[in-house]
């Protein structure tokens, strides 16, 4: 670190202390306190008008006003929603890249399909649609496409593939929710895209997720599909009440918002444009700095129409551990987002293509803290962190 930094930093015998920084700090104010309150004291604590509210502020935010928001309880209850809606089940190929997260490759596996790993790209670390395209034969019912971080995948030419090959898209859009591509809103152009809104997320449910939809049969189909199956009406639950007869006609789990979880989500909304605007100052600030050691790769964008999840850096493979035990002695967490999901032992006999770039990036990866209206003094202590390591000792 820089020596005016450290020196605010060590303690009377001269060794550095500090609160460390960690890679994820929610944004939790007295606005989603409040809203928990109001929840807790009307006591209906289950699905209910919450649920139906943050439905609406997300369709309205999202843009997608010829489309249909359901929630669930994770991104996780979305994925897997989202390829059953696909029609994929067993005997089913979907090709998903291997750097990725674990959610979407159980996700796979909870329909009974084959998981089918793909390369990335090494530029936007997004799914390498030419090695994609070489893995679609008569098996694959549909594709897993990640925007990575804070790059988006290449949407317009998902499409044609999807066109080509008659195959289902799933957008996971973990990552990139409030974020742009060509002006539209993500969640507003997407086969089926989903979110996720979970502790660490740009804004978090406290647990939570969204499937964003096309067809009123496909809504219908989700709200049974949530609910273990149980076709209450949606319309009714979203009123604080309950249907006491209904039949049951699809398999169903218990992948339904709370309410509170809504409320939290719906208060946290309302601050997006602040979160937005403070995260990409944060990762523009971080481009800035790093730009000068060339050992680093840092994300290629300026991050315009961009809300970033997470700021990763690339380093040389044999810097990394020595990085991070690096930073973590002077009060920086860090993260790895992700290790590819064919180095894991339930998945290393899934069929895969060449994943070159995957194998390297996942030894490279680097993520830094990244908060929402992060302080300037933090933001200042991670720079001089990373500029202080002996890159080339």
């Amino acid at each position: 670190m820089n020596s005016d930094i450290i020196e605010n930093y060590k303690n009377k015998k001269g060794v550095i202390f500090m609160e460390t920084i960690p890679v994820f700090r929610p944004l939790i104010t007295e606005d989603e306190i409040l809203a928990c309150k109001k929840v807790l004291d009307i006591g209906w604590l289950g699905m209910g008008k919450n649920v139906g509210a943050f439905e609406d502020d997300l369709r309205n935010f999202v843009r997608c006003h010829d489309r249909y928001v359901v929630v669930v309880s994770t991104g996780h209850a979305a994925l897997h929603l989202g390829l059953l809606l696909a029609g994929v089940g067993p005997g089913d190929e979907v090709i998903t890249p291997s750097f990725n997260n674990i959610a979407d490759f159980q996700a796979i596996l909870a329909t009974g399909a084959s998981i089918v790993f793909c390369d990335i790209d090494d530029k936007s670390l997004c799914v390498d649609l030419d090695k994609a395209e070489s893995l679609i034969n008569n098996k694959t019912k549909a594709m897993i496409v990640m925007d990575y971080d804070c790059i988006l995948c290449d949407h317009d030419r998902i499409n044609q593939l999807a066109q080509k090959y008659g195959i289902r898209i799933i957008h996971d859009a973990a990552h990139s929710f409030g974020s742009k591509y060509k002006g539209k809103m993500i969640g507003s152009f997407s086969d089926l895209c989903m979110f996720s809104f979970d502790p660490v997320k740009t804004i978090t449910c406290i647990d939570g997720g969204a499937l964003i939809v096309r067809s009123k049969k496909e809504v219908d189909l989700l709200h049974e599909m949530r609910l273990v199956g149980m076709g209450q009406p949606a319309t009714v639950m979203y009123q604080n009440q309950r249907a006491w007869t209904y039949d049951v006609n699809h398999l169903g789990f218990r992948y339904h918002m709370a309410n509170l979880h809504a409320a939290i989500g719906s208060s946290q909304l309302s601050k997006i444009q602040m979160i937005s605007e403070s995260r990409r100052k944060v990762c523009q600030i971080y481009n800035e700095q790093f730009t000068s050691i060339s050992e680093i790769r840092t994300p290629l964008t300026d991050f315009r129409d961009i809300t970033p999840f997470l700021y990763y850096i690339r380093v040389p493979e044999n810097k990394r551990d020595a990085l991070r035990k690096h930073m973590l002695e002077h009060g920086v967490d860090t993260g790895i987002h992700w290790q590819p999901g064919h180095w894991f032992t339930l998945f290393k006999d899934c069929k895969k293509g060449n994943l070159t770039v995957t194998d390297k990036v996942g030894k490279e990866i680097l993520s830094l803290p990244l908060h929402s209206n992060m302080s300037d003094e933090n933001i200042q202590q991670v720079v001089a962190c990373v500029k202080s390591f002996r890159w080339r000792s």
